[in-house]
């Protein structure tokens, strides 16, 4: 290995995982419009099983989570890990591996989904062979990042490779568990768990893919960034590392508020939503420390798009933490409970906080990659910003009105005990609000394309000694 390369940081593949994330994150999200026009207008269905809401729906949420949230948390840890260890990305060749193999993942859930090849496990959707492709790429992953931090040349473990590495290990755990599973066929197989076991186990799973791959990973992703693009240090150290530790203590125990007035034992419900409470504090202590960083930096809000995309996602991410808390209390959770208030509560945390995080950090770094000054218009990353949070506000506005209205006509009864409103009358009411949610996810997806307009823009008139010089260690 020449000098050159050995005193380089290894950006190839984070600007693989970067220009992906850009791809995938339009193809989920377009995926998504189409599906919420889906059910405003049925006929978009077009009567086909292929095209249908039911195999395209766990399609969008797979693409949006592991194929855009997944590329960004892979291009941000690379890069982050690399420059606060200030070393190289440990087994170059393993973490091009990751890249390749976590495409073919997402491919095969591309063709397989739409065919109805499914385990019914939501957010765990693939067959047992992807599960298997899956643990490979996930282990290569883990040696990569955790090699890249034991041979690091720095004293201190910075925290957001803290929040990483957590997010790492435990999505590992989580995965094999939720995935145990006894084959028939190469396409097709069961559960090794059964009935409520099997229930309380799915969403151990689903609320924690939540908790760290969408929360804990992120928010490596947060303490990196918001840091660099507002030019000052984490407010407090001392607070990002007691989050960390209260954070991955009690999320861990969350998922039981999903099967609140099932046949899951009342004990475990209670739990469950006990955990939920308590977890507000260690959710809110990483928003409160992110926004606290800008503490004499608030007025780069006025100048700097990047930095408000970063300060938004924020208050999404708390806004967010908050109301999950408030939605696992029982009597709250009667009545928000397979409503459309739920959908709006995902997506402020999907929209609002990490889709807003990952187009900030990842508008700071594709001009890093690519040694260039900034990206190719900054007043596209401003209209960006603004159709970002217009999409994100109606989309959660109008299933809040969708998700409280439903909630109380189901449960209105006449004083003979009849029920006040039938279902139809509850599903006609909510249609005003699927056709805002239509508009608010298209204003959001038109963001994306002026995102991925702005970054081959700036990849284009990316150079090959500008990137080689950018790579280079400082």
């Amino acid at each position: 290995m020449n000098t050159a390369t050995s005193t380089a940081y290894n950006y190839r593949v984070v600007r693989q995982f970067a220009i992906m994330t850009v791809i995938w994150g339009i193809v989920g999200m377009g995926l998504g419009v189409f599906i919420a026009a889906q059910l405003a207008w049925p006929d978009l269905n077009f009567g086909l099983p292929w095209t249908s809401f039911g195999r395209l729906r766990p399609l969008h949420t797979n693409a949006v989570i592991f194929a855009f949230g997944g590329c960004a948390l892979f291009a941000c840890s690379y890069y982050s890990v690399q420059r606060t260890c200030q070393t190289r990305l440990f087994a170059g060749k393993l973490a091009g591996f990751t890249f390749w193999g976590w495409q073919l993942v997402i491919l095969l859930a591309a063709i397989t989904l739409p065919l109805g090849l499914t385990s019914s496990k939501e957010y765990a959707e693939l067959e047992w062979p992807i599960d298997i492709l899956i643990t490979i790429v996930w282990v290569s992953y883990a040696i990569v990042f955790f090699g890249t931090v034991m041979k690091r040349t720095t004293k201190h473990i910075y925290v957001g490779n803290w929040f990483f590495g957590a997010f790492i290990i435990t999505v590992a755990l989580l995965h094999l568990v939720n995935n145990l599973e006894l084959p028939v066929t190469l396409t097709k197989s069961y559960s090794l768990y059964s009935g409520a076991t099997d229930a309380m186990v799915q969403w151990w799973y689903g609320h924690n893919a939540v908790g760290f791959f969408l929360t804990a990973g992120f928010l490596g992703m947060m303490y990196y960034f918001v840091p660099k693009q507002a030019g000052r240090p984490i407010y407090s150290y001392r607070l990002s590392i007691v989050h960390f530790w209260a954070l991955i203590t009690v999320y861990i125990w969350a998922g039981p508020h999903h099967l609140h007035y099932t046949a899951l034992p009342d004990w475990a419900q209670s739990l469950g939503m006990a955990m939920s409470l308590i977890l507000l504090a260690p959710s809110w202590g990483g928003m409160i420390n992110g926004m606290m960083t800008l503490s004499g930096a608030w007025h780069k809000l006025r100048s700097d798009p990047i930095l408000r995309f970063l300060v938004v996602s924020l208050a999404f991410y708390g806004m967010s933490t908050f109301e999950g808390p408030m939605m696992a209390i029982k009597t709250v959770n009667a009545l928000s409970h397979y409503t459309d208030w739920t959908i709006g509560h995902v997506h402020a945390g999907a929209l609002g906080w990490v889709a807003m995080v990952s187009i900030g950090a990842l508008y700071h770094l594709i001009p890093q990659i690519f040694g260039r000054q900034q990206m190719h218009s900054v007043g596209l990353i401003n209209a960006h910003f603004w159709l970002a949070t217009i999409g994100t506000v109606l989309y959660i506005a109008s299933m809040w009105v969708n998700g409280i209205a439903q909630g109380l006509m189901w449960r209105a009864v006449n004083e003979d005990g009849t029920l006040t409103y039938s279902f139809v009358e509850a599903l006609e009411a909510s249609h005003p609000g699927m056709v805002v949610r239509v508009i608010g996810g298209a204003i959001f997806f038109t963001g994306m394309l002026l995102m991925a307009y702005n970054t081959w823009r700036t990849v284009q008139a990316a150079k090959p000694a500008e990137m080689q010089a950018a790579a280079q260690m400082a």
